[in-house]
């Protein structure tokens, strides 16, 4: 009994410690980041390259383009922000790349650590155009420099294995790793059960997302018909991306107050263009 109590308040301590120790950006809320961020990007990178090997890249050039024309403008907009925030050094070694999966069954996107970015076809119907896309991925971008899968993973390493050092999970339990891992960057629901992000991840990515899109020249105003068009598609069987990220007329209500504070962004970004 004793042991576990004292096992428990050495987790407590490293939780506590950990959680000083990084800041969102514009929120400032300090996180949960037990893994260290280079096995991080060493892991991503992996699975990255894992998901590509498994899928059928889009041959459609005129979508290819437009997704990696969002992505530039996006992760340079990323990158801006960033440095703005004076936190240019958690994402330095970030390489950006761009992907779109022929899928039309799966309506999802991600952004992983290190800037690896995938959008499957089937999510381009509800986007409908370039400024739709960009909603999409400045939001997953804000995931990604907001370290928020870090933090999930953090949490289903505690959970699910004990708090166990990532290193020693991934010798041991190698498949239940790449579960946690994949469930908390959403990147398939054929690898396990996806879990929503919180209430505090969704209104951090939005923000954030807002304010990225806005900074790449992107109307956020157009963020709020997105969002609209995918609370329709609710239901018993929602598509993927409502799976993580549900469309409530809470959200969509909250992201209409944020668009005022990202305006400014994109008033000043029209004017450099």
């Amino acid at each position: 009994m004793m042991k576990t109590m004292r096992s428990c308040i050495v987790i407590i301590t490293i939780l506590l410690f950990f959680a000083g120790c990084a800041k969102v950006p514009l929120t400032e809320r300090r996180g949960l980041h037990l893994l260290p961020q280079s096995k991080m990007m060493a892991l991503s990178l992996q699975q990255y390259d894992k998901v590509l090997k498994e899928s059928r890249l889009s041959k459609d050039q005129q979508n290819v383009k437009m997704v990696q024309r969002v992505g530039r403008r996006i992760s340079g907009a990323a990158e801006e922000f960033m440095r703005d925030s004076g936190l240019a050094d958690q994402i330095k070694n970030y390489q950006w790349e761009f992907n779109l999966i022929e899928d039309d069954k799966t309506v999802n996107a991600w952004c992983m650590p290190g800037g690896k970015i995938a959008v499957y076809t089937g999510i381009l119907k509800y986007t409908r155009d370039e400024t739709g896309l960009a909603v999409v991925v400045g939001h997953e971008v804000a995931h990604a420099i907001a370290r928020h899968g870090n933090e999930r993973m953090s949490q289903g390493l505690l959970v699910s294995l004990g708090g166990m050092a990532l290193s020693v999970a991934i010798r041991e339990k190698p498949a239940m790793t790449q579960q946690i891992f994949m469930g908390a960057f959403g990147l398939g629901a054929s690898v396990g059960v996806l879990l929503p992000y919180s209430r505090v991840h969704e209104y951090e990515a939005d923000r954030i997302g807002l304010t990225i899109m806005a900074m790449a020249g992107y109307d956020p105003r157009k963020a709020v018909d997105f969002w609209q068009r995918m609370a329709k598609q609710g239901g018993a069987r929602p598509p993927e991306f409502l799976s993580t990220h549900p469309a409530t007329e809470e959200r969509i209500a909250r992201i209409r107050e944020l668009v005022s504070e990202a305006m400014p962004y994109y008033e000043r970004s029209r004017k450099k263009r």
